[in-house]
């Protein structure tokens, strides 16, 4: 991968542990079902007009939104409303990875290599040392906002199973047609659990310093993170393998948590760190590509959807 391309996945890794200090800011405004919404309703309008639909089974495409969309979002916005530390959001929903591997074992019937058996072991491990920590009774943030986060991983991984049975003709208008999904089961979901009243005291009282700061958040997450990372990610992977480009990936919980200790004051701790890097370096192992024969061919580019932003 030659340097440009680099820095480029590189300013991803940032614009992506960057969005998770903006989810914090945001939801110091509106509550979570009803953002996860409103995210999803600002690219889910132009998308109607302006982008064509690829051509997947409608099934496909209605299972990313719901894993992806619904299920990873729902979890993840609450698990942060609850209390779960930014910076360790950013790191726990890394077991997306293992649970994809789990979840194409069992749905789709994929082998399972040694590689990949040792990977998502030392991953859980680290996310088991997690969450007995935040069991404990000097955990700030508790067992339920873990778990929470935990879930929604195992939404994206859903989304991620879906999207390689859709094989789009184009990744980016599949991610971008997966946020039509979520909007109306959000907003019903908002208004049964968030209530009227929270989603309409959200709505007035937008021209305070918090909303400004929220409504900041949420322009960042939708138009930065989103149209711009994920824009420049899917342009990675049409020009290089993806075992090249995804390992970039594995900087987000680096950013995340390094933006949120200076910024947010949150300050992890040492064990917490510790069992992040065992968590980031199972995944590491259990997503690296098998290193190919000399008469393999090369690793083509991925035809499954890009990763959102979270």
């Amino acid at each position: 991968m030659p340097l440009r391309d680099r820095l480029l996945a590189l300013t991803v890794a940032v614009l992506w542990g960057l969005n998770f200090p903006a989810i914090h800011l945001s939801l110091q405004q509106f509550p979570p079902f009803f953002l996860v919404a409103l995210r999803f309703a600002l690219l889910a309008v132009p998308t109607l007009l302006l982008v064509p639909r690829p051509r997947v089974p409608v099934r496909w495409l209605l299972g990313y939104g719901l894993g992806f969309g619904v299920l990873q979002f729902a979890f993840l916005y609450l698990a942060m409303d609850v209390g779960m530390p930014t910076g360790l959001a950013s790191l726990v929903l890394q077991a997306s990875a293992p649970f994809t591997v789990l979840l194409g074992a069992a749905w789709l019937r994929e082998r399972i290599s040694a590689r990949q058996a040792l990977g998502v072991s030392v991953a859980i491990c680290g996310l088991g040392g997690i969450a007995a920590l935040r069991a404990s009774d000097g955990a700030s943030a508790g067992l339920l906002p873990v778990v929470l986060t935990l879930c929604g991983g195992l939404g994206w991984a859903f989304g991620n199973v879906s999207s390689r049975q859709a094989h789009p003709d184009s990744p980016m208008r599949f991610m971008l047609w997966m946020s039509v999904v979520p909007p109306l089961p959000m907003l019903a979901l908002s208004l049964v659990v968030d209530g009227p009243a929270a989603i309409g005291h959200s709505l007035t009282t937008l021209s305070t310093p918090t909303a400004a700061w929220a409504l900041g958040g949420l322009a960042f997450t939708v138009l930065v993170a989103t149209v711009v990372g994920s824009g420049i990610w899917t342009t990675l992977l049409a020009r290089h393998p993806s075992g090249v480009v995804a390992p970039f990936s594995m900087l987000v919980p680096v950013v995340g948590i390094g933006t949120s200790w200076a910024f947010l004051g949150e300050r992890p701790a040492v064990a917490e760190l510790a069992l992040g890097a065992v968590i980031v370096g199972g995944v590491l192992v259990a997503t690296r590509p098998p290193r190919p024969t000399r008469a393999a061919p090369a690793d083509p580019a991925p035809t499954t959807a890009p990763a959102l932003a979270p």
